[in-house]
């Protein structure tokens, strides 16, 4: 009778053991599948909801987001007006919700910055592309231009400087300016007109 008392403590104390250990485990798990998820994945499960955006430019971009690819963001500011942001211009996202979107995998990975930009030179639409740093005295944090993307680099675009409400026209271009892939904060389209 004792020795089956003996056996049923040792059992009870073994099954808590295994009990904790393996809550242990799972929180261990939880950890590490949690440092794996990527902003691109947080941001997928955000899709439809309103955001409030700070860049490293200071610009504050509210808005819902629409979709987001492996370096980009498209957020809808209101009605025909999105801002294409880079995520490497992000400081502070506020407003994701607690789920969490697919891996970008294949050719959703390809689908970076650049091809976005490059829909907007083949479509010849005016934009208007911020970067951090300003000009002028005193310097800003950043400088807007706006214009047509006449040509796409694999780490530059470069950007012919028009008013935004004229067509993209040899008379109309100021002139041509650089910027690296990089320095790009966000892009929006422009209406033409």
């Amino acid at each position: 009778m004792r020795w089956e008392q003996l056996f049923s403590d040792l059992d009870a104390q073994f099954d808590n053991l295994a009990d904790a250990e393996m809550l242990a485990e799972l929180a261990d798990r939880e950890r590490v599948a949690s440092g794996a998820i990527t902003m691109v994945e947080r941001f997928g499960g955000s899709i439809g909801r309103p955001l409030r955006l700070r860049t490293t430019a200071g610009i504050a971009v509210t808005g819902t987001i629409r979709k987001a690819g492996p370096d980009w963001l498209l957020i809808q500011e209101g009605p025909g007006r999105e801002a294409l942001v880079a995520t490497a211009a992000l400081t502070i996202v506020e407003g994701l919700s607690s789920a969490t979107g697919p891996a970008v995998q294949g050719l959703e990975l390809r689908l970076n910055l650049r091809y976005a930009l490059r829909v907007l030179a083949r479509d010849r639409a005016p934009i208007a592309l911020v970067v951090c740093g300003g000009v002028g005295e005193p310097p800003g944090l950043y400088t807007e231009i706006t214009g047509t993307i006449d040509r796409l680099g694999a780490d530059f675009v470069e950007v012919a400087l028009h008013a935004p409400w004229e067509p993209r026209r040899a008379g109309s271009v100021r002139s041509v300016v650089l910027v690296p892939l990089p320095a790009v904060v966000l892009v929006r389209a422009l209406p033409l007109g």
